[in-house]
């Protein structure tokens, strides 16, 4: 696995050995080669902590989602960095859901976040928690803020808040109410809880500095009034705290040390420390940051994800051409997988582009040793091989995986009529071409070798048919006297099933979509559905389980089965890098 900048302060060694399931057709291998770290920033920092007793050598982390959205590969990347650093150190983890905005928030996001948790196979610390949890004490620390002269209640509009902001360059003004009293503040904030005051007349606002070079100390707004139901804590609170006021005190009650999160947060800092620092919190938790995850060609933007699936151009949350973990699990990425591709990139402030190759090659290496291998037609061209006894039906049974025996085996059958790929025959071959022609004989995987003796066409003169020979003498050992130029894929007329093929390929047609138009942007053949043949055995395939189709690619069962219809495979990703 490669990094993703010359800067990255990551290097990875892996496991040696493997583990697989022995047994029949329905096992799978299990592979156990995941990257390990060696070292990066976040830990040299958690190392001098240690050496400091800044914590009493205590580690504690946390993942906190806002559960308004369902979780993209980015989240994945900051998850695993949360629990790695938990376990590398003997801490804990802890799964919060910052729930400060109840208007974008519901139970089904909470509970979708959830099952994404357990299903890469993390496990946190405790029951979950909920920033709600912390409504009362985040109430006491704002009045506190009050007493202590820290906070004021602003009557301005949001409008006008802005206009005295300030920029860049300029500093702002300070707010028409910012000498109230601390008595007349304390009123109109318990008036405010009440319900008393309609929702954008008030807002609480700390008292820092309006001149400030970091624009988010310019007296930040850290409660506001919305008359919402929250999922959590019902109709108790018509008043709500911002995120930035209240994850750094859900971070302080919980007994955080290293409060990890992307580079965006990074100005948010100092208001970060500035509200501990106010309420005098003994061993205040550290708010590190380190670079985002962005894949060339994909969004992780919530907003524009919205977009697509409300536009209709994807068919829902976990179709699997998005980067939600919901749409990889339906493509058929692995938890493991996906934990490997996390753990290979480097932990930096640099900011850098991955290519999805990375991505693929994670997936591909681990199911060339775990998954089982069948044989599917994707475009079915007709075989009859009119040397072999009609009627007749030969069993064999053949690997399912050409290295690994204890996954055992299957049963194919060989008849005389058979199916191959229309591009595994050609009546005008092409220099080097290693596959069927008048001149060309090939080896049917497992099977004879055949040559062909005619070639029969529609009436667009397009190829229907083709009619064969088989040498009856070549089945396990080569022919005599000549050579099988190649080796390609079958079915059997009579024992193969139909089915259907998503071919998934990139969502966007550029590597760098722009957020502006990237509607504009999209792949029309990001999609391509292929009806072909497969082998009877995998009539038997389970939701999850991963095959290699040989030589087309590695798929997976949908969870969405037509019905009545054709069983639907996803392909994953080619057997080699195409993109």
């Amino acid at each position: 696995f490669h990094t993703s900048s010359p800067e990255a302060e990551l290097a990875m060694i892996t496991t040696s050995g493997t583990k697989s399931k022995k047994g029949d057709q329905k096992g799978q291998g299990k592979s156990d080669k995941e990257p390990v770290e060696v070292t990066n920033f976040i830990y040299k920092i958690i190392d001098e902590d240690n050496e400091l007793g800044t914590y009493d050598g205590r580690i504690a982390t946390r993942f906190p989602p806002e559960p308004n959205g369902y979780l993209h590969i980015g989240h994945a990347k900051s998850m695993g960095l949360n629990f790695r650093v938990a376990e590398k150190y003997g801490g804990t983890c802890n799964l919060r859901f910052d729930d400060t905005n109840p208007e974008k928030e519901s139970p089904e996001f909470v509970e979708s976040i959830k099952e994404d948790v357990t299903w890469l196979g993390y496990k946190w610390n405790g029951e979950a928690r909920y920033a709600s949890d912390y409504f009362d004490q985040l109430y006491d620390c704002a009045v506190q803020l009050i007493k202590d002269g820290n906070a004021f209640v602003c009557s301005m509009s949001f409008d006008e808040q802005r206009e005295y902001r300030g920029t860049l360059t300029e500093p702002g003004k300070n707010s028409i109410d910012r000498d109230r009293s601390i008595e007349e503040n304390l009123r109109l904030f318990e008036e405010m809880k009440a319900g008393k005051h309609p929702e954008g007349s008030l807002v609480l606002r700390a008292k820092i500095d309006m001149a400030s070079k970091d624009i988010c100390m310019r007296d930040p707004v850290i409660y506001r009034i919305r008359f919402l139901e929250h999922h959590q804590t019902g109709d108790k609170w018509c008043i709500y705290p911002m995120y930035d006021f209240c994850h750094c005190i859900s971070d302080a009650i919980e007994g955080i040390t290293h409060s990890l999160c992307t580079l965006e947060f990074e100005g948010n800092r100092p208001l970060y420390d500035w509200v501990l620092n106010a309420l005098n919190w003994k061993q205040p938790p550290k708010q590190r940051e380190f670079s985002r995850l962005n894949i060339a060609g994909w969004i992780m933007s919530k907003r524009l994800l919205t977009k697509l699936v409300e536009g209709k151009h994807v068919s829902g949350w976990d179709d699997p051409r998005l980067p939600t973990l919901k749409g990889l699990r339906r493509r058929g990425y692995t938890p493991s997988s996906i934990r490997s591709f996390c753990n290979g990139l480097a932990i930096s402030k640099v900011d850098s582009v991955i290519p999805v190759q990375q991505l693929e090659a994670a997936v591909r290496a681990e199911l060339e040793e775990t998954a089982l291998r069948r044989m599917v037609v994707s475009d079915p061209l007709k075989v009859t091989i009119e040397t072999y006894p009609e009627g007749e039906v030969f069993a064999r049974d053949l690997p399912n995986h050409p290295s690994n025996p204890s996954m055992g085996e299957r049963e194919v059958l060989f008849e005389r009529t058979v199916y191959i790929e229309r591009d595994d025959f050609s009546a005008d071959p092409p220099k080097g071409y290693k596959r069927l022609t008048a001149d060309n004989a090939v080896r049917l995987r497992g099977s004879y070798v055949i040559k062909l003796k005619e070639v029969i066409y529609d009436a667009d003169g397009n190829v229907a048919e083709l009619v064969c020979t088989h040498d009856p003498d070549t089945m396990g050992v080569n022919p005599v006297g000549y050579k099988a130029k190649g080796v390609i894929h079958w079915v059997s007329e009579s024992s193969s099933l139909p089915c259907k093929l998503n071919m998934y390929s990139k969502l966007f047609a550029t590597d760098t979509p722009d957020s502006a138009n990237f509607e504009e942007q999209l792949n029309p053949e990001s999609l391509v559905v292929v009806n072909g043949r497969m082998e009877k055995a995998l009539g038997e395939a389970t939701l999850e389980q991963r095959f290699q189709f040989e030589r087309t690619g590695y798929f997976v069962l949908d969870s969405e089965q037509p019905e009545g219809g054709p069983v639907t495979f996803n392909r994953i990703c080619a057997l080699k890098e195409g993109w």
